[in-house]
C-alpha cells in the first residue's frame, strides 16, 4: 500500500494546532503545521467558543497543506466534551456557542433533579455530574427564555460543527455526545425522556454515527480556495481524550491509562459501562471509545497544583527550568508533606502555596517552605492518589490490571513518573505525549484502510514511538508513605 497523509486539527482549552501524520511503511510520522488560539470569547458576563476564528485558522492550515506538496486522505477533528452549536432550521449557526466555563449553568443540575432525581440520571447515562454538562447546558438555556434555542432546530457538538463548516453535513459523532449526558451508554442512543424534561425536544439531536464515519468533502468554495480538492472530513474520535485513549500502545486489555496533564484523567477501557452504586458514589464516569468500547474513568487534579505554584513565584521574579523543578523535587526531604489534590481547597485559590500550607498545618503536617519543598509535595501527593484511584479501578475492572499507560504532557515527567510506579506497584509505561494528536490521525488511517482494527493501530504506535518504562522501586517506603497519606486525607 502506498504512503497516505491525514490532517489533524486538536483542539485544546487554549490552544489548537493542525497536524500532517503520514504513513510510510508501517510508521507514522507527524509534522505539525499551524499553531493557533483557541481563547474563549467574552463578550458580557459570557463565555463563548469564537467558532468563526477557528474557522479562519483552518482555512490557514488547508493553505499550508498545499505548500507541503502532500496529498491528504482525509480531515479529523477533535475538541474537548459537553459544548454545542445550535443550528437553525435552514442550517445558519445562530450566535457564538457557549463554552463550558459560562457561569449560566451554575446551579442548574440541582434544580434538574427536582424533576429527575440525580440518581436516575446517572443510572441512565454513566457519567458524572458536572454542571456544565451538556444536558444542563441545554437545560439553563430552557430556563432562561434563550431566544438563540427557540430559534434552534438542531444541536451539534463541537467538533461537528467545525466538520460542518468544512461539509455543510451535519452529524452527530458518537464519542462527544457520549460526554453530555443524555446519551445512554448501554444502547448509545440519546435518552429522550432527560431531554424531555429538560424542556428540549429529541429531535434536536440528531442520528449518531460512529468514529471512522465519512461526514463529507469539503465544499466547492474550500476545495476551491484551498486547491486541495473535495478531500475527505472523517467524524474521528470526537472527543479529544476518546482519541488519546486510541493511541495507547498497550499490547492487550490488561492496563490501565492516565492521560496526565494540567488535569488527569485516570481509567480503563471496557467493553460495556460500569454503573452501579459504587461507581456512582466514587463519581466515576463512562465515555465512549472506538469500536464500542468504553472509556471508564475518574477526573483527577493533575499538574494544575505545580503551575499555579509556578505563576506565584514567576510574579516574584523567579522562573525554573523543567530539569530544575526535578532537581528539586529529589533534594527535598522525602514524604514530609502530603495533600488530597482533588481536595476543594485547591480548586481555584487566590494563592496555591498558601492553600497548600493551610491545608498541612489543619492536617497536623509540617508545612513545605522552599520551592523544592513545595514541589516534592505535590508530586509525591499525586503518586499517592494515583495509587488511590488505581485501587478502585482493580476493584471494579473486569480483568486484571497490569501495567499503567501515561500520555500526554505528563509522560514526559520521569520523576513523577517514577514516584508513580514506586507508589502503585506495577510498571508505567510513558508516552506518547501527543497522544490525542495520534489517535485522530490513526483513527482516518483506520477508515481510509491502512489499519484493519484498534489493534494494529496501537502496534504501529508502539513501533513508531519511543515509550520509556519505570518499574516500581522502594516498596516498603513507599506503602508506608500511602498509609500516612490516607490517614491525612481521611
Amino acid at each position: 500500500m502506498k504512503n497516505k497523509s491525514f490532517l489533524a486539527f486538536d483542539l485544546g482549552a487554549t490552544s489548537g494546532r493542525s497536524i500532517l501524520g503520514t504513513l510510510d511503511n508501517g510508521r507514522l510520522q507527524m509534522k505539525e503545521l499551524t499553531r493557533f488560539p483557541n481563547q474563549m470569547l467574552q463578550i458580557g458576563d459570557h463565555f463563548h467558543w469564537n467558532i468563526y476564528s477557528l474557522f479562519e485558522h483552518f482555512k490557514v492550515a488547508l493553505a499550508e497543506v498545499k505548500k507541503e506538496c502532500v496529498e491528504i486522505s482525509s480531515i479529523g477533528i477533535d475538541t474537548w466534551g459537553v459544548d454545542f452549536a445550535l443550528i437553525a432550521k435552514d442550517g445558519t449557526i445562530l450566535g457564538a456557542p457557549y463554552a463550558y466555563r459560562d457561569p449560566h449553568t451554575d446551579g442548574m443540575p440541582e434544580k434538574y433533579f427536582e424533576i429527575i432525581p440525580r440518581e436516575k440520571v446517572y443510572g441512565l447515562t454513566g457519567i458524572q455530574v458536572m454542571n456544565f454538562n451538556s444536558l444542563y447546558q441545554l437545560f439553563a438555556l430552557k430556563q432562561a427564555g434563550n431566544s438563540l434555542l427557540e430559534a434552534a432546530s438542531e444541536v451539534l457538538f463541537m467538533p461537528d460543527a467545525l466538520a460542518y463548516l468544512l461539509t455543510g453535513n451535519k452529524v452527530v459523532e458518537y464519542t462527544i455526545a457520549s460526554t453530555s449526558q443524555i446519551l445512554n451508554p448501554r444502547t448509545k442512543q440519546f435518552e429522550s425522556q432527560l431531554l424531555e424534561a429538560a424542556g428540549i425536544s429529541p429531535s434536536m439531536l440528531g442520528e449518531i454515527v460512529m468514529p471512522g464515519h465519512r461526514i463529507g468533502t469539503l465544499t466547492d468554495d474550500l476545495a476551491d480556495e484551498s486547491e486541495l480538492g473535495k478531500v475527505p472530513v472523517v467524524a474521528v474520535a470526537g472527543h479529544d481524550t476518546a482519541s488519546a485513549v486510541a493511541a495507547i500502545p498497550a499490547e492487550n486489555e490488561r492496563f490501565a491509562y492516565l492521560s496526565s496533564g494540567t488535569w488527569s484523567l485516570m481509567g480503563i477501557e471496557v467493553k460495556d459501562a460500569i454503573i452501579n452504586d459504587e461507581t456512582y458514589a466514587l463519581n466515576f464516569t463512562n465515555e465512549g471509545g472506538i469500536e464500542g468500547t468504553t472509556r471508564f474513568l475518574k477526573n483527577i487534579t493533575g499538574m494544575w497544583l505545580l503551575e499555579q505554584c509556578l505563576k506565584e513565584w514567576k510574579r516574584e521574579g523567579i522562573t525554573y527550568a523543567y530539569e530544575k523543578l526535578v532537581h528539586m523535587a529529589e533534594s527535598a526531604p522525602a514524604f514530609q508533606s502530603l495533600i488530597d489534590s482533588d481536595h476543594a481547597s485547591f480548586a481555584n485559590p487566590v494563592s496555591m502555596t498558601k492553600a497548600i500550607v493551610d491545608y498541612c498545618i489543619a492536617s497536623g503536617q509540617t508545612a513545605p517552605s522552599t520551592h523544592a519543598e513545595f514541589v516534592r509535595c505535590i508530586f509525591e501527593s499525586l503518586s499517592l492518589r494515583y495509587k488511590y484511584v488505581l485501587g478502585k479501578f482493580i476493584n471494579l475492572a473486569p480483568f486484571t490490571i497490569e501495567k499503567l499507560h501515561v500520555i500526554g504532557g505528563g509522560s514526559k515527567n520521569p520523576l513523577l513518573n517514577q514516584w508513580t510506579a514506586n507508589a502503585i506497584g506495577i510498571p508505567v509505561l510513558a508516552g506518547p505525549s501527543e497522544a490525542t494528536a495520534i489517535g485522530n490521525i490513526m483513527i482516518q488511517a483506520k477508515t481510509a484502510g491502512c489499519v484493519d482494527s484498534l489493534s494494529e493501530m496501537r502496534q504501529i504506535i508502539r513501533e513508531s514511538i519511543q515509550i520509556e518504562e519505570f518499574l516500581p522501586e522502594n516498596k516498603g517506603d513507599w506503602e508506608a508513605a500511602y498509609q500516612k497519606f490516607l490517614k491525612i486525607t481521611g
